[in-house]
């Protein structure tokens, strides 16, 4: 059933919670989603105010959630850049990549590796390269010596 273009828009705060209440989002995500529901900028702007000020709206809480679930799969470039895209500040970003562990990272590397179909080792390093891990990691996963695996 197609919308009616009379209806006012949704009230910004109650949909901002009812969003919220599905999972944490960003400032930024929030921001879009009610936008795109039709909401107008200062309904929006209050709503996240007011969201914000009751501690439903958590933007360190969120890139801190984020990057523990995305680091069982990820290196923290990869979870750094969906960060940004979810417009979490550098600061922000930074303190919450600082609580995931360089063993921890080792160690979700040497699964990713263990899980690969492919023999060559380079392959491999590629890969992991690409899913964000930087390459000290990747050489103690991978337990290479010498020059940067993705070269």
């Amino acid at each position: 059933m197609a919308r009616s273009r009379n209806r006012p828009p949704p009230d910004a705060f109650d949909l901002a919670v009812r969003l919220l209440g599905l999972r944490q989002h960003s400032e930024l995500e929030l921001r879009q989603k009610l936008r795109r529901k039709g909401c107008d900028a200062a309904a929006v702007d209050g709503a996240v105010a007011r969201a914000f000020r009751l501690g439903y709206l958590d933007d360190a809480a969120f890139a801190r959630a984020l990057v523990t679930q995305r680091s069982r799969t990820r290196g923290p470039a990869v979870v750094a850049a969906e960060l940004a895209a979810k417009g979490i500040n550098r600061g922000l970003a930074r303190e919450a990549l600082a609580t995931v562990a360089h063993a921890s990272q080792v160690e979700v590397a040497r699964q990713l590796a263990a899980r690969s179909s492919h023999a060559d080792r380079q392959v491999v390093a590629a890969r992991l390269l690409r899913r964000g891990f930087g390459t000290d990691v990747i050489r103690e996963a991978l337990d290479l010596e010498g020059p940067d695996p993705g070269s």
